[in-house]
């Protein structure tokens, strides 16, 4: 039987917000209680669905495939639903030759994974043997990376709280993630950071200057459009990062569902349904001239389940080329104007 593809996180010093785990866990409930007819989708048997629309590669997490004993199963699965690929955890606990043969038979590619480790053992703890930890982890992750066939690891880079302040995360981070950037250059994978709430790097411009401090080709941005809705617009972070956006997840938040419900609750609303702008949010990738994969998380589950899913990513996909009627409207052509302007500016 196959195990979770999430390694557990560990108990720490350090308080976090919440891990990947336990979020992905609670859209999971949330998912469950949606209605079978807004899963509803036509079954697929034997062929393939079409990959996602463009210039785009759409993807979920492994751990949001709830059907499948194996991972041969589970990737099969998702071809036939028209993903492109998948991202897995690391260390995770999965037989690396057993994970290779099944992307071998199925023609998923593995275009990422997810360091597991990162909020358990932060690269800014205040115990040197915890970040050691950390560190290691991440070399595994990106050893895994390199026998997968995949381009990145993600990587949430630091936690600040009452006990772990700004000044220090940003300086022992730094020094931690350093020490792997020479096996990320010779292996050929890119560490990508992704915004979350772990209160350090708040906006896009901090967020750019910390990647450039690296001085490295390797170290980008993986650009998590709904993380970002509660406190600002995706479209001003993309245009800010620019270049530096390596991936994108795709995640909804709904401002409403926030107010009404409570901050977490933001993210219980489907794809499309809350506040993120995603005819701008394409837009802008377009005018910085990203291509590549777009990966979900958000409350995964059965083949119906992810058929929907696919659906509503393929409908976002489409819809910075104004071909395909959302809820929301395209951007306006000043808008789209003023970002080009902005991106000439910092040329």
């Amino acid at each position: 039987m196959l195990g979770s593809s999430r390694a557990a996180y560990p108990k720490s010093a350090m308080s976090t917000p919440l891990s990947r785990r336990q979020f992905v866990a609670g859209l999971a409930a949330a998912g469950a209680a949606l209605p079978l007819s807004r899963l509803a989708a036509q079954p697929v048997s034997g062929s393939f669905m079409p990959s996602a629309p463009g210039p785009y590669k759409k993807a979920v997490k492994l751990g949001m495939v709830g059907e499948g004993a194996t991972v041969l199963e589970k990737f099969q699965l998702l071809r036939e639903l028209g993903y492109d690929g998948v991202e897995l955890d690391s260390p995770n606990g999965l037989d690396n030759e057993e994970v290779v043969a099944a992307r071998d038979a199925t023609g998923l590619t593995i275009h990422g994974v997810v360091d597991s480790a990162h909020w358990g053992k932060p690269f800014n703890h205040p115990d040197a043997a915890v970040r050691a930890e950390g560190v290691a982890a991440l070399r595994t992750a990106l050893n895994d990376a390199k026998a997968y066939g995949a381009t990145t690891v993600l990587v949430v880079p630091a936690v600040v709280n009452k006990q772990n302040s700004y000044a220090a995360a940003w300086k022992l981070s730094r020094h931690e993630i350093g020490k792997t950037i020479p096996q990320a250059e010779e292996l050929g994978i890119k560490i990508a950071f992704e915004n979350v709430w772990n209160n350090f790097l708040l906006s896009p411009l901090e967020t750019r200057r910390y990647i450039e401090s690296f001085d490295s080709d390797h170290v980008g941005a993986y650009f998590d459009v709904g993380n970002v809705v509660r406190f600002a617009w995706p479209e001003h972070w993309i245009e800010a990062l620019g270049d530096k956006i390596l991936k994108i997840d795709v995640k909804e938040y709904s401002r409403k569902k926030q107010n009404d419900e409570g901050l977490w609750k933001g993210f219980q609303s489907e794809l499309l349904e809350g506040d993120c702008d995603w005819p701008a949010v394409m837009k802008a990738l377009k005018i910085e001239g990203y291509e590549g994969w777009f990966t979900a998380e958000v409350s995964g589950g059965n083949r119906d389940r992810l058929a929907f899913l696919a659906d509503r990513m393929d409908r976002i996909l489409a819809s910075g080329s104004g071909s395909e009627v959302t809820a929301r409207g395209p951007m306006s052509a000043s808008r789209e104007d003023e970002i080009a302007a902005e991106r000439v500016f910092r040329s």
